[in-house]
């Protein structure tokens, strides 16, 4: 894991160096505005990373026409991945953003990480069911908050 500081500047990515082609890759798609290459960790064979190529240090810095160029060829690099590794069963599709998520290089970059019998690579993540913990109110009040953010959002 290659670690970065949330301030990075554009001439000390890595991954705008890996773009460059200042810091060498194994490529596996690259149009005017997405580039994707394994990542060189491999959680499993076959593990991929797609990156914008304008630099962004996560989702919150996306606009919606960065996102669309960005998530249209998930759909396309995905089934790409499937057809060369034919045994895989599943697909992980996994973006961190910020430190608290876990997020390690501050250029966005969203994880393709396929799932094969057996998987025996410690990756992996529960959900736990906090349904329990919470209020009906309370659930009702954090949905309202979400759609009140989207509606100051839209105002903008």
């Amino acid at each position: 894991i290659i670690e970065c500081e949330e301030a990075t500047a554009m001439t000390d990515c890595i991954f705008c160096k890996i773009i460059e082609g200042q810091i060498p890759s194994a490529k596996v798609y690259e149009d005017e505005d997405v580039f994707a290459f394994l990542d060189i960790t491999q959680v499993t064979p076959g593990h991929t990373l797609v990156i914008p190529k304008t630099h962004v240090a996560n989702i919150f810095e996306y606009d919606e026409d960065l996102a669309a160029k960005v998530m249209t060829k998930l759909p396309k690099i995905s089934r790409a991945v499937r057809r060369a590794f034919p045994d895989m069963l599943g697909l992980n599709i996994l973006n961190n953003n910020g430190q608290a998520a876990g997020q390690t290089v501050f250029h966005s970059h969203i994880h393709l990480i396929p799932r094969y019998q057996g998987d025996s690579d410690g990756f992996g993540w529960s959900f736990a069911d906090n349904s329990k913990s919470y209020t009906a109110e309370e659930f009702s009040a954090r949905a309202a908050a979400i759609d009140s953010a989207l509606a100051q959002e839209e105002e903008a």
